[in-house]
């Protein structure tokens, strides 16, 4: 049986969202630990992540409060990192499939989406990047998608998923409010624009 797992996350974050969203689908227990980004606390970064990032992931050691991480247990930070280690813990949850060339579909889908989606997104949302670079993204993502699947790889819920669901609710939010620091407008004229053919 798998040991003691904590997940200390930033609380709205899509990158701890997606490691939360393949803990569940695991139905591995864990503790989360939500951080207000703005009151940070001081310990997370001598303790748990020397480079001070969220999401991270306290494994193994013994049962400690998770303001305390033990120095027993192992650490490990990135959110991809993580969705693959929680993965490999749970090998029947069928968050990475066994067989190897489905196994590099789903490796390969998340490297292209965190290049494809979530550069392009957040850099149009903090209005740096113009939203044709998300169309791109997408489009690139649609040519990784299998016909008449109800999955991002195969024919089940991956890791594959949980990387990507939280970046689309976030784009589902941006075009349907407009909220960004993009030109006023912006985000509807995007939800527009991925509504054409």
């Amino acid at each position: 049986m798998p040991e003691q797992l904590t997940l200390y996350l930033l609380k709205l974050s899509p990158y701890g969202k997606k490691v939360e969203l393949a803990l569940v689908e695991a139905n591995a227990p864990y503790k989360a630990y939500r951080v207000d980004p703005f009151t940070k606390p001081e310990w997370f970064t001598s303790e748990v992540n020397p480079v001070g990032k969220f999401p991270a992931v306290t494994y193994g050691g013994p049962d400690v409060d998770p303001e305390d991480p033990s120095p027993l247990s192992a650490k490990i930070s990135e959110s991809n990192v993580i969705l693959e280690f929680v993965a490999d813990l749970y090998p029947d949850s069928g968050l990475l499939p066994k067989d190897p060339i489905q196994r590099s579909d789903v490796c390969f889908f998340i490297k292209v989406a965190t290049k494809h989606i979530e550069g392009p997104f957040y850099g149009f949302l903090r209005g740096q990047e113009s939203y044709e670079n998300v169309l791109k993204g997408i489009e690139c993502i649609q040519g990784l998608l299998e016909e008449g699947k109800d999955f991002a790889v195969g024919d089940h819920y991956t890791i594959a998923d949980a990387c990507i669901i939280p970046h689309l609710a976030r784009l589902k939010i941006a075009i349907e409010t407009d909220l960004g620091k993009f030109p006023v407008g912006m985000g509807y004229k995007l939800g527009e624009e991925l509504k054409g053919p």
